[in-house]
């Protein structure tokens, strides 16, 4: 007799109402019947599911493309299981292959410790820290000896990993691909032998690494079923095309000034707000189904919907007050089109200006309104520069700066020169 059928009806009802929620905005469940199962193990037996997710600390600043594995954690969590969040100090010395066209650059191990830490500090503002297991996974890969390796790596074959769409292109155009790239999914795939995991989270983009474990259960010989995967859509950045990256500069960074955050919210395409809603906050399935209807209706406009879904995001990571802060700032910015009451003050020292002017697409760099002479002179170019409401057009323009000089780069960034 299946776990299913040894339920009460109330067990049933709540292994029900748990895969609502953890199906709601999955791309894949692989396999998708034994997560039912799984959840009525759970229920009848009280044990809580393990849920991993692995992550290479070799990018630390989390956009809202990546809190879309993190919410998905957030709900098992407030379900009652047990995460087990991977911080993959000994594979991100080799760094994952994926959708690479050549080998990786290796990361130092200070590299790696630095990142982890800044990860850490970035993952508990949507994580419940009391909820969180942290583990490093050099604490068992280190400890395998040769023989160890050799035994892993005896559990696959060079034609399955060419399964792999980046291998297998690099093989067929006779680029090269190294032996140590090979064993990233395996030693991936083997934290989740060492951790017994019931569940791996991760994006589509990730389900040849994940579908690993499991692979490595099964050749471990581990009791039960075998770990499932659950593969969360990647999400398009603000060009509405790609996929969020910073990179590509489409991304809205957890970390970012609440005014930032805010601005580029409103700047979403209205076509993937409800995608951001669904993916990356804590509406609930009813609160979704309402503005979707409410949206597809016309009794709740976009613009509405967007501005309740920035205030959301910097509520979420800067906090109620700086919510309202950006609220207000994009309100009078952007609504009324004035200067907000608030622009940061920079301080100069006159010996630092030059006679005759200061280059103005030096100036953007030196007063940290732009990070590079290349991207101030693509903002003059397109018209994003004023100086005191004046636009600049002319990338060599020199500037005679005055005390209380009010510069603007595009709707969100200004600064107020303060000459010492």
């Amino acid at each position: 007799m299946g776990q299913w059928d040894q339920l009460t009806e109330q067990q049933q009802n709540e292994v029900e109402r748990q895969l609502r929620i953890i199906c709601r905005g999955a791309a894949k469940i692989v396999p998708e019947d034994a997560l039912k199962q799984k959840l009525a193990y759970s229920v009848l037996s009280g044990q809580p599911l393990r849920v991993k997710l692995g992550l290479d600390p070799s990018a630390p600043d989390i956009h809202i493309g990546h809190t879309v594995v993190l919410y998905k954690l957030r709900q098992f969590q407030d379900l009652g299981h047990e995460v087990q969040l991977i911080i993959g100090d000994f594979t991100g010395r080799i760094g994952d292959p994926t959708g690479k066209s050549e080998t990786r650059k290796q990361l130092t191990e200070a590299d790696v410790k630095r990142n982890a830490e800044t990860y850490q500090q970035q993952l508990y503002k949507i994580l419940n820290p009391q909820k969180t297991k942290f583990y490093y996974n050099s604490s068992w890969l280190s400890q395998l000896k040769f023989e160890d390796v050799l035994q892993l790596a005896g559990k696959l074959t060079v034609a399955r990993m060419l399964e792999r769409d980046d291998f297998a292109k690099r093989f067929g155009s006779n680029q090269p691909i190294h032996i140590h790239e090979f064993f990233y999914p395996l030693m991936q795939g083997y934290d989740s032998v060492s951790l017994q995991s019931d569940i791996e989270l991760g994006g589509t983009d990730q389900t040849f690494n994940i579908l690993m474990g499991r692979t490595l259960q099964e050749a471990y010989e581990m009791k039960g079923d075998g770990q499932i995967a659950i593969l969360m859509p990647l999400l398009e950045g603000l060009d509405g095309i790609q996929k969020m990256s910073k990179s590509l500069s489409n991304y809205i960074g957890i970390d970012e000034m609440p005014n930032e955050i805010f601005g580029k919210t409103m700047s979403i395409p209205d076509q993937l707000m409800l995608k951001y809603y669904e993916l990356t906050t804590a509406i609930t399935n009813e609160e979704l189904l309402e503005l979707k209807q409410g949206l597809q209706e016309g009794t709740i406009h976009p613009r509405d919907a967007k501005l309740k879904l920035a205030n959301e995001y910097v509520r979420m990571y800067h906090g109620e007050r700086a919510a309202e802060e950006a609220h207000n700032h994009f309100v009078t910015v952007f609504q009324k089109r004035a200067l907000p009451d608030y622009i940061e003050e920079v301080r100069l020292r006159a010996s630092e200006l030059e006679d005759g002017g200061t280059w103005i697409s030096k100036l953007l760099v030196t007063i940290k309104l732009q990070s590079s002479n290349g991207e101030a002179k693509r903002s003059i170019t397109q018209g994003a520069v004023k100086i005191n409401e004046r636009k600049i057009t002319d990338q060599n323009e020199r500037v005679v700066l005055q005390d209380g000089d009010i510069l603007q780069v595009g709707k969100r960034k200004f600064a107020r020169i303060k000459i010492e």
